[in-house]
């Protein structure tokens, strides 16, 4: 059985990289990022990857039958039995649609959603020094943002609800926030 940790947060919190440090430290542990996943795509020059650069570079949420397709395939196909996905569910039709997964498939259970929080100024100051890509300026982070906010609570009532929401504060420092996912994540095994 897969056990599935969802890490999400604003643009810039870091949960990609903690995600990616949490795998690094963990052999027992895979990480993937639904960005990550989901640019990989873009980058194969696919036909799906053109369709989902149109919707990346405005800092729009990519379809949801994209989205799930790409998602449930890389978890079943994990070569660990823990899998940690950063940047899911960005919505409630998300969310949705990986709750009716979970429900159809036991090989596969939610261990806990852990939310990086930081504040709107630290994201912002994150995701503009960082120039990644054409979708690091400000118009797009406004709109990322935005995209971000709008369902975060009733994600967040949702996961409250099922008692599997942890927040944790993504202000500190690199080595503090990947050590307190790490060891939540341990204990929850």
């Amino acid at each position: 059985m897969k056990k599935l940790f969802l890490i999400i947060g604003a643009p810039g919190s870091g949960k990609t990289t903690d995600a990616e440090l949490i795998a690094k430290n963990n052999a027992n542990i895979t990480h993937y990022s639904t960005g990550d996943m989901l640019r990989a795509e873009v980058a194969s020059g696919s036909v799906l990857g053109r369709e989902i650069e149109g919707f990346v570079n405005k800092g729009l949420i990519v379809p949801i039958n994209i989205a799930i397709t790409t998602i449930t395939n890389a978890i079943k196909n994990s070569p660990t039995d823990i899998v940690i996905l950063d940047g899911y569910p960005r919505s409630i039709e998300q969310m949705d649609a990986l709750e009716a997964f979970l429900n159809e498939d036991s090989s596969v259970v939610l261990a806990n959603i852990i939310e990086v929080r930081v504040s709107e100024a630290t994201a912002r100051d994150r995701v503009l020094g960082r120039n990644r890509g054409v979708d690091d300026n400000s118009e797009v982070f406004n709109n990322r943002m935005q995209v971000y906010l709008e369902p975060l609570q009733a994600i967040q009532d949702f996961y409250k609800e099922k008692k599997l929401l942890k927040v944790i504060s993504g202000e500190g420092s690199i080595e503090a926030i990947v050590a307190e996912i790490e060891a939540f994540i341990n204990t929850s095994i």
